[in-house]
């Protein structure tokens, strides 16, 4: 199959054949993305992702032969590696505090609204990531004192907190200012922060607890 630039190429592993077809009625109509193969099982999938090379996969959890978890892991050290978003019937925060840890970028519920999938894959295929919010709210409350961040939005974090504009930032760290302005998003999901303001005033207060020298 051919795609433009702007096309996300998505491939989908879960070892329940409605879930795949539920899924593929659910994105097929998604502008400028491409469900370019699929997998039942975590060999499958291990066998076929380096042939199709998609942008992103939508990786179940639970599976038989192999938890999505250590496959994610796996996938992840290949090259080129692909973005990967588990999905989910399961929100136990251990399970999401090991899926970011692998290196999975977004963390969704099975039962989630197709538009909450679909921001996850947006969100990811920018460079940023997505936590369901239950997940979130779930998450933050079993982590004390501070909310989880990926090293990336704690730099990101630590730049907001020493006055840092998007470009700066993006300059410092080779990043696009798309990227960046996608792990500002990223991370005023995961405090539970809705405004700018407040962002930059909890940058300047916390940096330090995430690593910012």
């Amino acid at each position: 199959m051919t795609s433009t630039t702007n096309t996300i190429r998505l491939f989908l592993v879960d070892d329940h054949p409605l879930v795949r077809d539920g899924l593929r009625a659910r994105l097929g109509s998604m502008p400028n993305l491409e469900i370019v193969g699929e997998a039942g099982s975590a060999a499958e999938a291990l066998a076929l992702v380096g042939t199709v090379q998609p942008d992103l996969l939508l990786m179940d959890v639970g599976m038989k032969d192999m938890n999505g978890i250590d496959l994610a892991a796996l996938l992840l050290q290949r090259q080129p590696a692909p973005h990967i978003v588990m999905l989910s019937m399961y929100d136990n925060p251990e399970y999401v505090q090991k899926a970011l840890q692998v290196g999975a970028r977004g963390y969704v519920l099975k039962d989630a609204p197709a538009a909450e999938i679909v921001a996850a894959i947006e969100a990811v295929s920018a460079g940023g990531t997505f936590l369901s919010p239950a997940v979130s709210k779930k998450l933050f409350r079993n982590q004390e004192p501070r909310p989880l961040l990926t090293p990336r939005e704690s730099e990101i974090l630590t730049a907001l907190g020493r006055g840092e504009s998007s470009k700066q930032i993006a300059r410092d760290l080779g990043l696009s200012v798309r990227t960046v302005e996608a792990h500002r998003q990223s991370i005023k999901r995961r405090l539970g922060i809705e405004g700018q303001a407040e962002l930059i005033k909890y940058a300047v207060e916390h940096a330090r607890e995430f690593g910012g020298r």
